[in-house]
């Protein structure tokens, strides 16, 4: 069997949860491909050096050595956002299989320039929206496509943090438009997308944004003060093109919270409700069961979805045993490895990541003009890239 050839590019937080998921790999999913992570790169030397001791790999500084290089198979783009689509475009030159954490890049223009290279791609490329990947969010596609929701009526979907909540928080990347940060980008997206996966396509949004602190310190002095240009909480108002209509939330200042996803979403005939913070059960609400006598056999169940997952990946370690954030991670990526063994797309793939950067584009445009915004659908991106393929 080939043995695939990896290379992580940024090994941040986050580059460090994809290289955790090629160890997590045999025991969380028959392993669809044989993969080795081979080199990693960062922007200083001795966190190349690092990173390299860590992966018992190659640490390098220069990413071009993962996006470009012969020797390799499969590029992770990890880096903060501003710095994903260089590496995007060149990985896409060179026809490696991509894995893009979210969002795609850090404004719309780069996304309509990464969507302009995707004709003609023959590798596997898929985003990182590891909320689909947990088996309660499965189970309530599986619900709302059973018809046991009934017509969908309203949704609502927060994804609230607290990192921000006090003033003396540096202005770090995530804070900084100039980096492409700011919540939308950080914690919206990651909702846009779940509603986008339970729900399809958007119809219109409105958005409201909210600077708590117009200064913060600087990263490397806490005396010098710096402006804040990026958006530290959103409020998003959607219409589905299925009618249904909801709220989007997301906040860096919610005092309290932790990593909190919450999402409900109300029918005719049911609802559903899911918590990160409790991954392991899904809400479900049958309003067809009888409510007499005595509220009859109404209200709400909750599923024990845990590690129930469908082959050919695995319930390790019991599918009683509670799950958790990360384990979404793993079955995300063994979901592209599959794509990649197979030679077939996946899903949410790299026109998925154009789209939902249009919808964030479409949600802040809406703040500065005040109106409501539409919001084209998916199938008008993988057009686009279909018809420059056929030109």
């Amino acid at each position: 069997m080939k043995e695939y050839r990896v290379g992580i590019v940024g090994f941040g937080m986050i580059g460090k949860v994809h290289a955790y998921g090629y160890a997590a790999m045999p025991f969380a999913s028959d392993p669809p491909l044989q993969a080795r992570i081979i080199r990693v790169a960062t922007s200083r030397p001795e966190t190349a050096r690092k990173a390299g001791e860590l992966l018992g790999c190659e640490g390098v500084t220069d990413w071009r050595r993962i996006t470009e290089a012969e020797d390799m198979d499969i590029v992770h783009i990890c880096t903060p956002n501003h710095l994903h689509r260089e590496a995007l475009l060149s990985a896409i030159r060179h026809g490696k299989h991509i894995y893009c954490d979210k969002p795609l890049a850090a404004n719309w223009a780069e996304a309509e320039e990464i969507l302009a290279a995707l004709p003609g791609y023959r590798g596997v490329g898929q985003m990182t929206f590891h909320n689909r990947f947990f088996p309660a969010t499965m189970r309530a596609k599986q619900l709302i496509e059973e018809g046991r929701l009934g017509r969908v009526l309203q949704f609502r979907a927060l994804y609230l943090h607290s990192g921000s909540a006090r003033p003396e928080t540096p202005l770090r990347w995530k804070l900084s438009g100039q980096a492409g940060g700011g919540v939308t980008a950080d914690l919206a997206s990651h909702l846009v997308d779940l509603v986008w996966y339970l729900l399809g396509d958007y119809q219109h949004v409105l958005a409201h944004t909210q600077i708590a602190f117009a200064q913060r310190p600087a990263p490397d002095d806490p005396n010098r003060m710096l402006p804040v240009d990026a958006e530290e909480a959103v409020w998003i108002l959607a219409r589905m093109q299925n009618g249904a209509e909801g709220l989007i939330e997301a906040s860096k200042l919610a005092t309290g919270a932790e990593d909190d996803l919450r999402l409900e979403i109300h029918g005719t005939d049911g609802a559903i409700r899911f918590s990160l913070m409790d991954p392991h059960h899904l809400g479900f609400y049958d309003a067809r069961k009888p409510e007499q006598p005595c509220g009859g056999e109404r209200g709400w169940t909750w599923i024990d979805c845990g590690h129930r997952y469908p082959p050919p990946a695995t319930e390790f370690p019991a599918r009683k045993a509670a799950i958790g954030w990360v384990r979404g991670h793993v079955e995300c990526l063994a979901n592209f490895l599959r794509g990649v063994a197979s030679s077939q797309p996946v899903q949410p793939d790299l026109v998925q990541g154009v789209y939902i950067q249009h919808l964030m584009d479409r949600a802040l445009q809406s703040v500065r003009s005040g109106g409501w915004l539409p919001v084209r659908p998916r199938q008008a991106f993988e057009s686009a890239t279909a018809e420059q393929q056929t030109d």
